[in-house]
């Protein structure tokens, strides 16, 4: 007989995680390998993951930190004629740099002046490596202007980056950088123009100059005195080179005012530049210019391959014909026919204008002379010639040529008389 209970027994491990359960431990810490195994696993790998994660963010470099350039020196101080070794990080991959010693700058100011305030003479070129690093030998000479000076590093070609170290150099003059009120700001109201034009000098070379007219209000809550704008020239894809413009006046807050800067590129100079404005380290304006080229210099060489090599063929043939040997009996040099020489003399054609004088008894020809006198050349060659004359009313069995070259006809073939009446149908 077969009997079922209602409450069938559980198993031994069932029975022992309800044990655990009920003195207050966890399920997992039973006794079964594989589950002990697999969740001892789990815990592992993610307390590995976490750290992984801890340390990335450690190790990862801010982003803006990452971006901006700098410049370190092997010395903050150097005599003119020595060197100092420059390094910088953080710099675009085979960019080319130039390195300059330049006076009056500061690292927050930039370089007032421009390069025209720079050793320009000893300056260096560099070229990054790939992770944007270099490191350059610099010669130290003594700038134009007067110190704080800095090492100056700037990029040729590409985006515009720049970056300063300060450097002492020994035995330099040291002055006072120009104050700057940094209470007052300005912005540029209207549109820059450039004024002026270029002379004749220009078309043969002489440096091109215009003026940077434009309109700024000073937006601060202070007066802005004396302000000192860059004004950058480019040409091409090369970086703008810098220079200081130092404007005299106050501009009030809320005022404006109109100012003009002198612009002038190098002697030469062509093609597409662009001009550009800045205060404060901000770029408030660009405006394009286009230079012409200068064709009085293209002439004139054209010109000058043309008359010196005439020229010096010219005194070759001259100390050609001075040094050649002249012939035996040749008084010098020979000397072509002159232009009365060469005129030749036309035979007469015979009489074109009728002569004076009467008709012979014989009634053949007559003898005269021109109605106006001999002519010049028989007045010449000696006295007067005389010609002869043929009737017009010889018969035609009459021979004309029976005398040689003088006409003879009977007497009946004379001339009419005066009194003779007139044909009818004559007037």
């Amino acid at each position: 007989m077969i009997s079922f209970s209602p409450n069938p027994p559980l198993p031994a491990v069932s029975n022992m995680r309800l044990r655990r359960v009920a003195e207050g431990q966890a399920p997992w810490t039973s006794r079964s390998p594989s589950g002990l195994v697999l969740n001892r696993r789990t815990g592992s790998g993610v307390a590995l993951l976490a750290a992984l994660a801890l340390l990335l963010v450690a190790a990862a470099p801010p982003a803006s930190a990452a971006g901006k350039p700098t410049v370190t020196l092997s010395t903050s101080e150097a005599g003119a004629g020595g060197s100092v070794t420059v390094t910088g990080k953080g710099w675009r991959p085979n960019a080319l740099l130039m390195l300059l010693i330049c006076g009056q700058s500061a690292p927050g100011r930039g370089v007032i002046g421009g390069t025209n305030s720079c050793a320009n003479g000893d300056g260096r070129a560099v070229t990054t490596d790939g992770d944007g690093e270099f490191s350059k030998k610099l010669p130290v000479a003594e700038p134009p202007e007067p110190c704080p000076c800095v090492v100056h590093v700037a990029t040729v070609t590409g985006e515009q980056a720049a970056a300063d170290a300060v450097l002492k150099v020994a035995g330099h003059p040291v002055e006072p950088l120009p104050e700057q009120d940094g209470a007052g700001k300005l912005s540029v109201l209207t549109d820059t123009r450039l004024e002026g034009s270029s002379g004749i000098l220009t078309w043969f070379g002489a440096p091109p100059g215009r003026q940077l007219v434009f309109t700024v209000g000073n937006i601060g809550s202070a007066p802005v005195k004396d302000p000192v704008f860059q004004v950058g020239t480019a040409h091409g894809v090369f970086a703008p080179q810098w220079e200081e413009q130092q404007w005299r006046g106050t501009i009030a807050p809320g005022k404006k005012a109109q100012i003009k800067l002198p612009v002038e590129l190098a002697a030469g100079a062509h093609g597409d530049y662009v001009v550009s404005l800045r205060f404060g380290g901000k770029v408030l304006a660009e405006q394009p210019w286009g230079v012409g080229r200068p064709w009085g210099v293209t002439l004139f060489w054209i010109l000058l391959c043309v008359v010196v090599p005439s020229a010096v063929f010219r005194i070759g043939m001259a100390i050609v014909d001075r040094i050649r040997p002249r012939a035996p009996g040749r008084g010098g040099r020979h000397r072509g026919v002159q232009l009365p020489d060469m005129t030749v003399r036309l035979p007469r054609l015979g009489l074109s204008r009728p002569a004076t004088g009467t008709p012979s008894a014989g009634g053949a020809a007559t003898t005269g002379t021109w109605a106006d006198g001999p002519r010049n050349d028989e007045a010449a060659d000696g006295p007067a010639r005389t010609t002869t004359t043929a009737l017009p009313w010889f018969t035609p069995d009459t021979d004309p040529g029976a005398s040689a070259g003088r006409f003879s006809a009977p007497s009946e073939l004379s001339a009419p008389p005066q009194n003779s009446p007139t044909t009818k149908g004559n007037t």
